[in-house]
C-alpha cells in the first residue's frame, strides 16, 4: 500500500503541476503580468502548500525534526535538484531583479535561521530554540516580500507580441485549483508512503526530514519547475524555485514557529550551511558560463552536489 502510494502520489502531482503552470500561465498572459510575478506568488505559494501542512501537523505532534528539516530540505533539494534538473532539461535565464533581489532575498532568509537557531552560539542560551517571536519576525518579513512582488507586478509586464494559448480565463482558474488540489494531495500521498517504507528501514525523524519528506514535499516544484523548463517557461521555474524558497522560510516557517516553538538539533547547523551554500550557489551561478543563465553544465553541478549531500545525510545518520 505504501508504494501504492509513492506512485500514485507522483502520478497526481505530475498532472496537477502541468494544470497549475498551463491556468497560471494563461492568466498572466491575460492581465499582462509576466511569468516571474507569477511563478513568485500564485505558483510559488501553490507548490509550497505541502510544506505548510507537513510543517504544521509535524509541529503540533512534536515532530520538531521534521518540520525544520523539511523546510530546509526542502530548499537545499529545490535549488541543488530542481533547478539542477530543470537546467539540464533546458537553460533557464534569470532576470536581473531576480538575480539581484529574490535570490539575495531568499540567502537572507537562510541567514535569518542561522540567526534565531543559535541562542546558545549567539545568546549563551541552554536550548537552540525558534521561538514564537522569531516566527512572527518572519512573518513580519514574508509582508514585505509580498509588498515587493505586487509592487513589481505594476511595472515589470509580460512582453508584447509573445505567442501563448490564452484560454478563457474560468478555465484557467479551474486549471489552477485543480492543480494546487492535485499538488497538495498527490504530494500527501507521496510523503504518507514514503515515510513508513523510510522507517521501516530505521531511518531517524531528521534524516526523514531532510531527505523523504524534503524531496517528496518538493515534488510540486519539482515537477512544476521542469514542466515549465521544458515549455521554455524559465521565469516560472526559477520564479516557483526562488519564491517557494523565500515563503517556506518567512511563510512556512514562520507560522510554524508561532504555533509551537521549533527547537533545533546539535547538527542543525550543518544543514543550515549547505542550504546557504546551495543560495549562493545559485547567485554565483548566474555570473559564470553566460550572464544571467543557469546552463546544463551548472544544473549537472548542482545535481551531483546534492547527490552527495544525501550521501552524506544518509552515511552520518
Amino acid at each position: 500500500m505504501s508504494i501504492l502510494f509513492l506512485i500514485g502520489g507522483l502520478a497526481v502531482v505530475i498532472i496537477g503541476a502541468n494544470g497549475l503552470v498551463s491556468g497560471a500561465s494563461s492568466i498572466a498572459k491575460r492581465l499582462k503580468i509576466s511569468d516571474m510575478v507569477i511563478g513568485l506568488t500564485i505558483v510559488s505559494i501553490g507548490t509550497s502548500t505541502p510544506e505548510l501542512a507537513i510543517s504544521i501537523i509535524s509541529a503540533i505532534k512534536g515532530s520538531t525534526d521534521i518540520a525544520v528539516g523539511n523546510i530546509l530540505g526542502s530548499n537545499i533539494a529545490n535549488i541543488l535538484l530542481i533547478l539542477g534538473i530543470s537546467a539540464m532539461v533546458y537553460p533557464l535565464t534569470v532576470q536581473n531583479n531576480t538575480q539581484f533581489k529574490e535570490i539575495p532575498l531568499a540567502v537572507l532568509a537562510i541567514l535569518i535561521i542561522g540567526v534565531t537557531g543559535n541562542d546558545i552560539f549567539l545568546d549563551k542560551g541552554t536550548t537552540n530554540v525558534i521561538t514564537r517571536a522569531d516566527g512572527i519576525i518572519m512573518l513580519s518579513f514574508f509582508i514585505v516580500f509580498m509588498y515587493y512582488t505586487f509592487h513589481i507586478a505594476k511595472t515589470d509586464k509580460a512582453p508584447e507580441g509573445e505567442q501563448f494559448n490564452v484560454q478563457p480565463t474560468w478555465k484557467s482558474i479551474i486549471y489552477i485549483v485543480f492543480g494546487i488540489v492535485g499538488l497538495y494531495f498527490g504530494g500527501q500521498f507521496f510523503v504518507d508512503g514514503a515515510i513508513e517504507i523510510a522507517r521501516h528501514f530505521g531511518m531517524s525523524d531528521k534524516l526523514i526530514g531532510l531527505t523523504i519528506v524534503a524531496i517528496g514535499t518538493s515534488l510540486p516544484e519539482l515537477a512544476t519547475s521542469v514542466v515549465a523548463a521544458y515549455k521554455k517557461k524559465s521565469d516560472i521555474a526559477v520564479g516557483n524555485v526562488v519564491g517557494s524558497n523565500i515563503m517556506n522560510v518567512f511563510l512556512i516557517l514562520g507560522i510554524t514557529a508561532t504555533i509551537s516553538p521549533l527547537p533545533l538539533s546539535s547538527g542543525a547547523n550543518i544543514d543550515i550551511g549547505v542550504a546557504l551554500l546551495a543560495s549562493i550557489f545559485l547567485f554565483m551561478s548566474t555570473f559564470f558560463m553566460g550572464k544571467r543563465l543557469v546552463s546544463r553544465v551548472e544544473g549537472g553541478i548542482f545535481l551531483a552536489t546534492y547527490i552527495a549531500y544525501v550521501t552524506y545525510l544518509i552515511i552520518n545518520q
